[in-house]
Protein backbone atom coordinates (compact mmCIF):
# COMPACT_ATOMS: atom_id res chain seq x y z
CA UNK A 1 0.00 0.00 0.00
CA UNK A 2 0.76 3.75 -0.20
CA UNK A 3 2.23 5.49 2.45
CA UNK A 4 -0.52 7.14 4.61
CA UNK A 5 -0.88 10.56 5.30
CA UNK A 6 -3.27 12.39 7.25
CA UNK A 7 -3.95 16.14 6.54
CA UNK A 8 -6.28 18.12 8.67
CA UNK A 9 -4.67 21.82 8.80
CA UNK A 10 -2.83 23.64 6.14
CA UNK A 11 0.62 22.46 6.62
CA UNK A 12 3.45 22.64 4.73
CA UNK A 13 2.14 19.33 2.52
CA UNK A 14 -0.93 21.16 1.83
CA UNK A 15 0.29 24.24 1.00
CA UNK A 16 2.48 22.42 -1.31
CA UNK A 17 -0.39 21.05 -3.25
CA UNK A 18 -2.26 24.48 -3.38
CA UNK A 19 0.47 25.91 -4.90
CA UNK A 20 0.10 23.60 -7.97
CA UNK A 21 -3.19 25.14 -9.13
CA UNK A 22 -2.31 28.96 -9.31
CA UNK A 23 1.17 29.31 -9.37
CA UNK A 24 3.15 28.03 -12.55
CA UNK A 25 6.72 28.51 -11.65
CA UNK A 26 6.01 26.28 -8.57
CA UNK A 27 4.50 23.20 -11.30
CA UNK A 28 7.29 23.73 -13.07
CA UNK A 29 10.02 23.04 -10.40
CA UNK A 30 8.02 20.11 -8.60
CA UNK A 31 7.31 18.57 -11.92
CA UNK A 32 3.69 17.56 -10.81
CA UNK A 33 0.28 18.90 -11.40
CA UNK A 34 -3.16 18.66 -9.73
CA UNK A 35 -5.91 16.52 -11.27
CA UNK A 36 -9.93 16.94 -10.14
CA UNK A 37 -12.38 14.48 -11.45
CA UNK A 38 -13.50 11.33 -11.86
CA UNK A 39 -12.60 11.45 -15.63
CA UNK A 40 -9.55 12.87 -15.94
CA UNK A 41 -8.10 10.86 -12.81
CA UNK A 42 -9.36 7.64 -14.23
CA UNK A 43 -7.56 8.37 -17.72
CA UNK A 44 -4.82 8.99 -15.77
CA UNK A 45 -4.86 6.20 -13.97
CA UNK A 46 -5.76 4.26 -17.34
CA UNK A 47 -2.83 5.90 -19.43
CA UNK A 48 -0.40 5.33 -16.45
CA UNK A 49 0.82 8.57 -15.36
CA UNK A 50 3.10 8.52 -12.58
CA UNK A 51 1.02 9.13 -9.92
CA UNK A 52 2.61 10.55 -6.90
CA UNK A 53 -0.08 10.97 -4.17
CA UNK A 54 -4.28 10.58 -3.88
CA UNK A 55 -6.16 12.81 -1.58
CA UNK A 56 -9.38 11.40 -0.63
CA UNK A 57 -12.02 12.62 1.76
CA UNK A 58 -11.22 11.36 5.45
CA UNK A 59 -14.99 11.60 6.63
CA UNK A 60 -16.65 9.66 4.11
CA UNK A 61 -16.87 5.85 2.70
CA UNK A 62 -15.34 5.27 -0.89
CA UNK A 63 -17.06 4.54 -3.05
CA UNK A 64 -15.63 1.40 -5.65
CA UNK A 65 -14.28 3.70 -7.81
CA UNK A 66 -12.64 5.44 -5.32
CA UNK A 67 -11.19 2.53 -3.80
CA UNK A 68 -9.95 0.79 -7.27
CA UNK A 69 -8.34 3.83 -7.93
CA UNK A 70 -6.06 4.00 -4.55
CA UNK A 71 -5.32 0.09 -5.24
CA UNK A 72 -4.34 1.03 -8.97
CA UNK A 73 -1.69 3.39 -7.34
CA UNK A 74 -0.58 1.72 -4.69
CA UNK A 75 2.54 3.15 -4.65
CA UNK A 76 1.83 6.54 -4.39
CA UNK A 77 1.10 8.42 -1.27
CA UNK A 78 -2.45 8.50 0.32
CA UNK A 79 -3.57 11.09 1.64
CA UNK A 80 -6.77 11.11 3.92
CA UNK A 81 -7.66 14.96 4.23
CA UNK A 82 -9.88 16.85 5.87
CA UNK A 83 -13.22 17.89 3.48
CA UNK A 84 -12.71 21.53 4.06
CA UNK A 85 -9.28 21.64 2.68
CA UNK A 86 -10.27 18.65 0.20
CA UNK A 87 -13.21 21.20 -0.89
CA UNK A 88 -10.52 23.96 -1.53
CA UNK A 89 -8.24 22.13 -3.43
CA UNK A 90 -10.72 20.79 -5.36
CA UNK A 91 -12.35 24.66 -6.20
CA UNK A 92 -15.78 23.75 -5.08
CA UNK A 93 -17.64 25.80 -2.50
CA UNK A 94 -20.61 24.00 -1.30
CA UNK A 95 -20.69 21.39 1.37
CA UNK A 96 -22.58 18.84 -0.90
CA UNK A 97 -19.68 19.26 -3.64
CA UNK A 98 -16.51 17.81 -2.08
CA UNK A 99 -14.33 15.98 -3.69
CA UNK A 100 -14.39 12.30 -3.33
CA UNK A 101 -10.94 11.97 -4.63
CA UNK A 102 -8.10 14.55 -6.47
CA UNK A 103 -4.55 13.34 -7.75
CA UNK A 104 -1.14 14.76 -7.84
CA UNK A 105 0.62 13.65 -11.27
CA UNK A 106 4.02 13.93 -12.32
CA UNK A 107 4.51 15.88 -15.84
CA UNK A 108 5.99 14.39 -18.80
CA UNK A 109 9.21 15.68 -20.69
CA UNK A 110 8.33 18.46 -23.35
CA UNK A 111 10.01 16.16 -26.13
CA UNK A 112 8.50 16.28 -29.37
CA UNK A 113 9.37 12.46 -29.70
CA UNK A 114 6.59 11.83 -27.57
CA UNK A 115 4.12 12.46 -30.69
CA UNK A 116 3.72 9.33 -33.09
CA UNK A 117 4.19 11.08 -36.67
CA UNK A 118 3.02 8.56 -39.11
CA UNK A 119 1.10 8.49 -42.90
CA UNK A 120 -2.23 9.17 -41.83
CA UNK A 121 -0.24 12.23 -38.89
CA UNK A 122 -3.06 14.77 -37.46
CA UNK A 123 -1.66 17.15 -35.18
CA UNK A 124 -2.41 20.50 -34.17
CA UNK A 125 0.16 23.53 -32.84
CA UNK A 126 -1.50 26.76 -30.73
CA UNK A 127 0.77 29.31 -31.11
CA UNK A 128 0.57 31.16 -28.09
CA UNK A 129 -2.19 30.77 -26.34
CA UNK A 130 -3.24 32.85 -23.48
CA UNK A 131 -6.54 31.31 -22.26
CA UNK A 132 -6.04 27.75 -20.66
CA UNK A 133 -9.38 26.90 -21.10
CA UNK A 134 -8.65 27.10 -25.30
CA UNK A 135 -5.78 24.95 -24.81
CA UNK A 136 -7.77 22.38 -22.95
CA UNK A 137 -10.67 22.38 -25.71
CA UNK A 138 -7.97 21.66 -28.36
CA UNK A 139 -6.68 18.74 -26.64
CA UNK A 140 -10.20 17.19 -26.70
CA UNK A 141 -10.68 18.21 -30.17
CA UNK A 142 -7.72 16.38 -31.40
CA UNK A 143 -8.55 13.58 -29.09
CA UNK A 144 -12.10 13.02 -30.30
CA UNK A 145 -11.56 13.31 -34.01
CA UNK A 146 -8.42 10.96 -34.52
CA UNK A 147 -5.21 13.18 -33.86
CA UNK A 148 -1.76 12.16 -32.74
CA UNK A 149 -0.79 15.09 -30.39
CA UNK A 150 -0.53 19.18 -29.68
CA UNK A 151 2.13 20.90 -29.72
CA UNK A 152 1.80 24.63 -27.08
CA UNK A 153 4.12 27.25 -28.97
CA UNK A 154 6.26 30.16 -27.74
CA UNK A 155 5.45 32.22 -24.74
CA UNK A 156 1.69 30.89 -23.82
CA UNK A 157 -0.66 29.54 -20.70
CA UNK A 158 0.16 26.54 -19.03
CA UNK A 159 -1.54 23.02 -20.89
CA UNK A 160 -1.11 22.31 -16.95
CA UNK A 161 -2.95 24.61 -15.83
CA UNK A 162 -5.84 22.75 -13.59
CA UNK A 163 -8.36 25.35 -16.06
CA UNK A 164 -6.53 23.23 -19.11
CA UNK A 165 -6.84 19.87 -17.56
CA UNK A 166 -10.04 20.40 -16.58
CA UNK A 167 -11.14 21.96 -20.35
CA UNK A 168 -9.87 18.46 -21.60
CA UNK A 169 -11.80 16.23 -19.69
CA UNK A 170 -8.94 13.66 -19.65
CA UNK A 171 -7.78 14.07 -23.01
CA UNK A 172 -4.89 15.36 -21.47
CA UNK A 173 -3.52 12.05 -20.64
CA UNK A 174 -4.85 10.49 -23.95
CA UNK A 175 -3.12 12.67 -26.46
CA UNK A 176 0.44 13.72 -25.87
CA UNK A 177 0.75 17.27 -25.11
CA UNK A 178 3.96 18.90 -25.74
CA UNK A 179 5.26 22.94 -24.50
CA UNK A 180 7.92 24.27 -27.26
CA UNK A 181 10.00 27.30 -26.50
CA UNK A 182 9.32 28.85 -30.49
CA UNK A 183 8.37 28.05 -33.80
CA UNK A 184 12.62 27.10 -34.55
CA UNK A 185 12.27 23.71 -32.16
CA UNK A 186 9.25 22.53 -33.94
CA UNK A 187 10.44 23.23 -37.41
CA UNK A 188 13.54 21.82 -37.07
CA UNK A 189 11.55 19.01 -35.81
CA UNK A 190 9.33 18.79 -38.93
CA UNK A 191 11.99 18.38 -41.26
CA UNK A 192 13.64 15.73 -39.47
CA UNK A 193 10.24 13.95 -40.38
CA UNK A 194 9.85 15.03 -43.60
CA UNK A 195 13.96 13.38 -44.03
CA UNK A 196 12.15 9.96 -43.06
CA UNK A 197 10.29 10.59 -46.04
CA UNK A 198 6.68 11.80 -44.27
CA UNK A 199 5.22 14.64 -46.52
CA UNK A 200 3.83 15.99 -43.91
CA UNK A 201 1.76 19.19 -44.32
CA UNK A 202 1.76 22.83 -42.32
CA UNK A 203 -1.58 24.41 -42.68
CA UNK A 204 -2.06 27.74 -41.42
CA UNK A 205 -5.45 28.99 -40.22
CA UNK A 206 -6.64 32.60 -40.71
CA UNK A 207 -9.94 34.41 -41.95
CA UNK A 208 -7.61 35.47 -44.76
CA UNK A 209 -6.73 31.99 -46.31
CA UNK A 210 -6.06 30.71 -49.55
CA UNK A 211 -8.70 28.23 -49.36
CA UNK A 212 -12.36 27.19 -47.54
CA UNK A 213 -11.29 24.43 -45.25
CA UNK A 214 -13.68 22.06 -47.41
CA UNK A 215 -11.69 22.33 -50.91
CA UNK A 216 -8.45 21.36 -49.12
CA UNK A 217 -7.24 17.84 -48.91
CA UNK A 218 -6.49 17.25 -45.07
CA UNK A 219 -6.08 13.44 -45.95
CA UNK A 220 -2.69 13.49 -46.21
CA UNK A 221 -0.36 13.71 -42.54
CA UNK A 222 -0.97 17.14 -41.24
CA UNK A 223 0.08 19.90 -38.77
CA UNK A 224 -2.44 22.19 -37.95
CA UNK A 225 -1.39 25.43 -36.84
CA UNK A 226 -3.90 27.74 -35.10
CA UNK A 227 -2.95 31.31 -33.91
CA UNK A 228 -3.12 33.57 -30.83
CA UNK A 229 -6.27 34.44 -29.59
CA UNK A 230 -6.33 37.89 -30.72
CA UNK A 231 -3.12 38.45 -33.08
CA UNK A 232 -3.05 35.00 -35.24
CA UNK A 233 0.10 33.32 -36.31
CA UNK A 234 3.21 34.31 -35.65
CA UNK A 235 5.42 35.84 -38.79
CA UNK A 236 7.55 32.65 -38.33
CA UNK A 237 4.53 30.12 -38.01
CA UNK A 238 3.35 32.48 -41.46
CA UNK A 239 6.02 31.88 -43.57
CA UNK A 240 6.74 28.18 -42.61
CA UNK A 241 2.90 27.32 -44.00
CA UNK A 242 2.72 25.36 -47.14
CA UNK A 243 -0.95 26.58 -47.27
CA UNK A 244 -3.67 28.59 -45.16
CA UNK A 245 -6.83 27.58 -45.42
CA UNK A 246 -10.43 29.86 -44.18
CA UNK A 247 -13.56 28.70 -42.56
CA UNK A 248 -16.27 30.42 -44.57
CA UNK A 249 -18.99 32.24 -42.36
CA UNK A 250 -22.26 34.50 -42.47
CA UNK A 251 -23.28 36.80 -40.16
CA UNK A 252 -21.80 39.45 -38.42
CA UNK A 253 -18.76 37.99 -36.58
CA UNK A 254 -15.47 37.90 -38.50
CA UNK A 255 -14.00 35.33 -37.00
CA UNK A 256 -13.99 32.09 -34.69
CA UNK A 257 -12.81 31.80 -31.03
CA UNK A 258 -9.20 30.17 -31.79
CA UNK A 259 -10.37 27.08 -29.92
CA UNK A 260 -13.61 26.38 -32.33
CA UNK A 261 -11.98 27.40 -35.15
CA UNK A 262 -9.76 24.50 -34.19
CA UNK A 263 -12.55 21.81 -33.76
CA UNK A 264 -13.83 23.01 -37.03
CA UNK A 265 -11.01 22.34 -39.12
CA UNK A 266 -9.91 18.73 -37.25
CA UNK A 267 -13.19 17.73 -37.71
CA UNK A 268 -13.19 18.68 -41.32
CA UNK A 269 -10.29 16.65 -41.56
CA UNK A 270 -11.85 13.56 -39.82
CA UNK A 271 -14.69 13.83 -42.84
CA UNK A 272 -12.02 13.95 -45.39
CA UNK A 273 -10.32 11.18 -44.38
CA UNK A 274 -13.67 8.99 -43.10
CA UNK A 275 -14.75 9.63 -46.51
CA UNK A 276 -11.68 8.17 -48.09
CA UNK A 277 -11.85 4.71 -46.27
Amino acid sequence: MGRDLRVTARNAAFQQWQALLSNRTKRQRAGEFLVQGVRPISLAVEYRWPVRAVLYDMDRSLSRWAEDILYEVSGAQHVAMSPELLRELGEKDGADQTPELLAVVAMPSDELSRITVGPDFLGAVFDRPTSPGNIGTIMRSVDAFGGSGVIVSGHAADPYDPKAVRASTGSLFATPVVRAPSAKEVLAWVEEIRARGVALSLVGTDEDGDADISDHDLTGPSLLLIGNETSGLSAAWREACDTMVRIPMTGSASSLNAANAATVILYEAARQRGAQR
